[in-house]
């Protein structure tokens, strides 16, 4: 693989990013931002009623955030001027046609500008609505595709899916790409369109109903996920991620198309500063749970390895596989992890927790350290059930008879309905709490060797997991980052 040199590469390029506001999309803008100045354009999609609105959520979500800090300190008093020379917000949405841009100059200008267009809008819920998360994850997905297809100057489709996309495999898992209609337990029968279809249907008729929008949604979550697990995925997002992925290497046709993987993404390892977060992301509501003391008790394998990977790093391969794939034919997928290379351990994470928050507790509302303890971890299911039980579905149970008193009543319903969250979180979490499987990157290590063989850059697009010390890493970045940037 032949790498031209990254920096160069960006220069008087125009890139498309959409779901400008997410968590990636915001270090890329600024990554690149920082490095190549001389970028043409940046054409950021992001939901909006118009363009005011558009310019506001910009301002307030993106550029004004702590992660343009560097940025803004590089350019000083000029830094407004050179967001408006180089940014371009677009209101939109990619559940619609034509990205759902209303503005028929703006669009006409887009196709003809867009050299480079990187797909990073998605609704990451496990259980999102199965009408919402078709729309933005698999038809969206075919969305962008069809604009890049109208793009002249189109040089290559960088589309980010997750690894998890993979189900609950074990073992070594490929970096290879789905077929049309294939599922991950050999049922057979998985139309993509057929499947839009139904959600629609689904929608149409409860709306006809008259029901409270409340109950549409808990149905409409509800068939996302048993719609998930009839083909052999354990939720919502990762099956419509999968269909997505389908609908790009089935109606790609000429465009160079690249398949980013990540695995759990965690704060950044180094730039533009270590320990930038933002939401409470998978493991990370573990870990503030923890930190104020509500969480006690752990379910999972404490020996199954967790594949985190620094957001930074998934950036930079994102940029490197833009300059190694530009305008050649290709369908590469690209799994951006770390359990191959340097494996996390679940237990060593409930360790690295032990150890922040007893040198540095949370402060509680009322001005009280927080003090927390070794955790009671479950490593099956069936103890986890055990402990439920004995602890509080017998004490709900007694609650329930003497619910007759009002007092009581209004005690089972809390603790009644605390009870079905969790055993509805867990559930949802359980595939990851239980996870056996190692991603394999032989087409990522490729490509950081290629990035290597730059000379200078490797320094620049670092994405290479064997260098985290992860004791260092948890202990000294991402858990104080998670509390200055989230927790504050």
């Amino acid at each position: 693989m032949e790498l031209p040199s990254i920096v160069p590469f960006l220069e008087n390029k125009t890139v498309l990013v959409t779901g400008a506001t997410g968590f990636l999309a915001k270090i890329l803008v600024e990554k690149i931002l920082r490095i190549q100045p001389n970028v043409k354009k940046l054409f950021l999609l992001l939901r909006a009623a118009d363009t005011k609105s558009a310019t506001q959520r910009l301002q307030n979500e993106v550029t004004g955030m702590e992660l343009f800090r560097v940025l803004r300190e590089k350019w000083g008093e000029s830094f407004n001027s050179f967001i408006s020379d180089k940014v371009t917000v677009i209101p939109g949405d990619i559940s619609s046609e034509d990205l759902g841009v209303k503005d028929p100059n703006l669009m006409q200008e887009m196709l003809k500008e867009v050299d480079l267009l990187v797909n990073l809008a998605a609704t990451t819920n496990f259980d999102e609505r199965y009408d919402v998360a078709l729309g933005i994850n698999t038809m969206g997905a075919k969305h962008v595709l069809d604009f890049a297809k109208k793009c002249p100057k189109i040089k290559m489709l960088l589309h980010v899916s997750t690894a998890y996309v993979c189900g609950e495999r074990k073992g070594l898992i490929q970096e290879n790409p789905f077929s049309m209609g294939e599922t991950l337990n050999g049922v057979s029968g998985l139309d993509v369109f057929a499947e839009k279809k139904l959600a629609d249907e689904n929608l149409v008729e409860l709306q006809s109903k008259e029901v409270a929008d409340q109950t549409i949604t808990s149905a409409m979550k509800e068939l996302g996920i048993q719609r998930a697990k009839m083909y052999g995925w354990p939720n919502t997002y990762v099956f419509t991620k999968a269909m997505g992925e389908m609908l790009i290497a089935q109606l790609k046709e000429n465009i160079p198309v690249v398949i980013l993987r990540p695995t759990i993404i965690t704060s950044t390892y180094k730039e533009p500063f270590p320990g930038w977060v933002e939401g409470v992301r998978t493991i990370d509501s573990l870990a503030v749970a923890y930190g104020k003391g509500r969480l006690t008790c752990f379910i999972g394998d404490p020996d199954s390895t967790i594949d985190a990977i620094p957001a930074d790093m998934v950036v930079n391969s994102i940029i490197a596989a833009m300059a190694a794939h530009c305008s050649e034919p290709c369908h590469i997928i690209y799994q951006v992890g770390s359990s191959l290379r340097n494996p996390l351990k679940y237990k060593a994470v409930q360790d690295y927790g032990l150890c922040h928050f007893t040198k540095h507790p949370w402060i509680n509302k009322d001005g009280k350290p927080v003090k927390v303890g070794k955790l009671t971890v479950f490593s099956t299911m069936a103890s986890f059930q055990r402990y439920m039980a004995y602890r509080y579905i017998l004490p709900l149970k007694g609650l329930k008879l003497a619910a007759f008193c009002h007092i009581f009543k209004e005690k089972y319903s809390n603790l009644n309905r605390k009870i079905e969250s969790v055993m509805r979180l867990i559930e949802l979490y359980k595939p990851y709490l239980f996870f056996h499987g190692i991603f394999d990157d032989t087409n990522t290590e490729k490509l950081r060797m290629a990035v290597r063989e730059t000379g200078a850059e490797e320094d620049a697009f670092y994405f290479d997991p064997r260098c985290i010390d992860w004791e260092d890493y948890f202990v000294n970045t991402h858990l104080p980052g998670l509390v200055q940037h989230v927790l504050k």
